[in-house]
């Protein structure tokens, strides 16, 4: 018998195990398994909170529908972003049903990718998500007008009131869209109405409980803490890496927000993953610090101490 044949066999056998790692680690990231699993999880987490809401002291649901409603509305966000590995009918499937009732799918899809135009975060106009407003549109508006604006800058009021001012510009923009005879917008919303209708059925009528409860309980909430972790996310700088912050947080915060508190990462590498982008931070901390200026926050915590009642920033953009 060859001497060297017969020792290539170990050779390749002591080979193999990594190779199979190498091979399910791969698999892992092609397959976004963590997201998957986390979007199967959701579900019946989100049904039994509503099966059982009756049960459940009223802070403990608000609290729980809140948290997983923002939860549901994060995993739409990594939709837009990641889930490369899926067929795109299955991204649908996973994250279509409109928990969150007040936005449709496709609008959201659409103006947060035009968001996500680096060069132009804060603009008043051409950032979907810009808190700014122009100087021309502030000397248009009235005083009370202005007053809802500033305050809109405290997190007191952002967290409180600011799901209403959503709801609110929101609907002001697609009236006006159908007064220009605009109808691009129609056929999501008519997607938007048939998907409804079925879950409201399985809260009102299965699951027994009251429209006005849900509103209450699970989708004021939620926008309350995505207006949380919006609230310092982006600020006017020169360098467009600069405008983008990074809120350090616990874990219960970071899955909450699928580690988009860490937000300059993510806009730095949209596609990445959600459960990659904490290591990245943590292998890359000073290089992403450095980049968007040391636009930092400890946590939350440090937000509300700074800002619960103090504007964090003029509303007014200062270039354009």
């Amino acid at each position: 018998m060859n001497p060297v044949a017969s020792t290539a066999a170990p050779a390749n056998t002591l080979r193999h195990p990594r190779s199979s790692q190498r091979a399910a680690a791969a698999w892992w990231r092609r397959c976004e398994a963590p997201t998957v699993v986390l979007a199967l999880a959701f579900y019946p987490a989100w049904a039994a909170l509503l099966w059982w809401h009756a049960s459940l002291p009223g802070w403990l649901l608000f609290a729980m529908g809140g948290y997983v409603a923002q939860l549901h509305f994060s995993l739409q966000h990594e939709s837009i972003h990641a889930m490369r590995g899926m067929p795109r009918w299955l991204r649908l499937v996973l994250v279509w049903p409109p928990v969150n009732l007040w936005l449709p799918y496709p609008l959201y899809v659409s103006g947060h990718s035009s968001h996500h135009v680096n060069f132009h975060l804060t603009h008043p106009r051409r950032d979907t998500e810009s808190a700014y407003h122009s100087a021309q549109a502030w000397h248009d508006y009235g005083r009370w007008r202005r007053m809802v604006y500033v305050a809109n800058q405290t997190l007191a009021f952002r967290m409180l009131l600011g799901p209403f001012l959503r709801i609110h510009r929101l609907l002001a923009d697609e009236t006006r869209r159908v007064a220009r005879r605009d109808f691009t917008h129609v056929p999501a919303w008519v997607w938007h109405a048939v998907s409804v209708a079925p879950l409201l059925c399985f809260v009102t009528v299965v699951c027994d409980m009251p429209f006005w409860k849900y509103l209450l309980f699970f989708v004021y909430p939620a926008m309350m803490l995505g207006n949380l972790r919006s609230f310092t996310e982006h600020r006017w700088s020169e360098s467009p890496h600069a405008r983008v912050a990074i809120v350090e947080s616990n874990a219960v915060m970071g899955l909450l927000f699928l580690f988009n508190n860490l937000h300059h990462v993510h806009h730095r590498a949209p596609t990445m993953p959600w459960y990659e982008i904490p290591g990245y931070f943590r292998r890359h901390r000073t290089e992403v610090l450095a980049a968007n200026g040391n636009f930092y926050w400890r946590g939350y915590g440090q937000i509300a101490r700074r800002h619960l009642f103090r504007p964090v920033f003029r509303p007014v953009h200062p270039v354009w």
